[in-house]
Order: C-alpha cells, then sequence, then structure tokens
C-alpha cells in the first residue's frame, strides 16, 4: 500500500512538471522555474493540494536513514539495509560528518527556545543559533566522528555525542578543504 502511495504521489508530480513545462513554453517563449514535487507522502499530497498558495517553507519531509546504537563497546551508525549502497567508499574517508535529530529533546517549549545564558554562565545573553544546545526550534544536531570501519550497513566511529537510538538523517565525508577553516573567528566566551 505505502509503495503504490509513494508511485501515485510521483506520477501526480510528474505530471505536475510537464503541466508546468508546457505551460512555460506558451509563456512568450520565456522559461519559468521548474516547480515540480521532489516530496512524497502525506506532506507532498498537502502541498499538491494547495497549489500555489502552499507555504513550501513550513515543513520539509525528512526519513530516517537508520539509527546510531551502542554494542559491546563500540559505536555504530546502523543504517536500513536499503540505504546501505550509499556508504561505499565512504571508508576512504578518515572522518564522517552524522547529522542526526535530537529526538529524545523534543517538546514544544524546547523548540521554542531562541535566547538563554550558556550553563551557569551569567554573560553574554546568547540567541541559539549561535550556540551548538540541542535546544532548538530544528532538532538537528551534527558531530565530526573518526571512521574506524564501514561494513555492510553499518559505519564504525570512535564515538558520538548521541543518544542510542537517536535517528541518522545523514552522513557526510569531512573534507577538510571544504570543511576546515584555521582563520575562522570565535569569539572569547566559547574559549
Amino acid at each position: 500500500m505505502r509503495t503504490s502511495h509513494v508511485l501515485l504521489v510521483g506520477a501526480v508530480c510528474s505530471a505536475m512538471a510537464m503541466l508546468i513545462s508546457s505551460s512555460a513554453k506558451g509563456n512568450d517563449g520565456k522559461k519559468e522555474p521548474d516547480k515540480s514535487c521532489h516530496l512524497s507522502g502525506a506532506l507532498a499530497t498537502r502541498l499538491i493540494t494547495a497549489g500555489e498558495g502552499a507555504d513550501r517553507d513550513a515543513e520539509y519531509y525528512l526519513v530516517s536513514l537508520g539509527a546510531v546504537k551502542r554494542q559491546a563497546g563500540k559505536t555504530l551508525l546502523v543504517l536500513k539495509d536499503k540505504y546501505a549502497p550509499g556508504l561505499v567508499s565512504l571508508g576512504d574517508f578518515s572522518h564522517v560528518m552524522v547529522f542526526y535529530w535530537c529526538d529524545k529533546n523534543d517538546t514544544p517549549e524546547k523548540r521554542s527556545f531562541l535566547q538563554g545564558y550558556r550553563r551557569g554562565k551569567k554573560d553574554p545573553l546568547t540567541g541559539v543559533f549561535a550556540t551548538r544546545s540541542a535546544v532548538r526550534p530544528n532538532l538537528i544536531a551534527i558531530t565530526t566522528c573518526r571512521i574506524i570501519s564501514v561494513t555492510g550497513n553499518i559505519v564504525e566511529i570512535d564515538g558520538i555525542d548521541a543518544f542510542d537510538d537517536s535517528p541518522i538523517l545523514d552522513l557526510k565525508p569531512y573534507i577538510p578543504r571544504n570543511d576546515s577553516f584555521p582563520d575562522a573567528r570565535i569569539p572569547v566566551w566559547v574559549q
């Protein structure tokens, strides 16, 4: 049933893309941006139904690729089997950036937090986007970890600051030329 729903949404998205493309050609030769749907599930259906009036910034559709697991003294990123092909060549890198969801921290109060003082500190008042706090509007966290091994659907890492069973949202290889800035500036209160 779920597969047929995804196929139906995909067909609707394709049909919308064709309609938009054909209407763009009839608009004095000016091509309009592609507004085709790249989502699936209930959110895609709601956006398609809402049409041009939809607030496309209101929600996004994320999937859990797997979960953080701690077993026998090891820290593992265990992906669902269907995502295992995405791990090919990840083991060629020394480090991976793990994006995960702080699901055990999810409350309306914590999501509404925008400013506060760092633990036990009186100054300065800090906005949430100037912190790495897990208390924030979107509970997305990122940690760079050393890769020990990649086998099948499992990445063994040296450790992570995530809770056991935290959902994994994405993995990206750490690339020093892109991800390291030796001249980066940080405020004194972080040092």
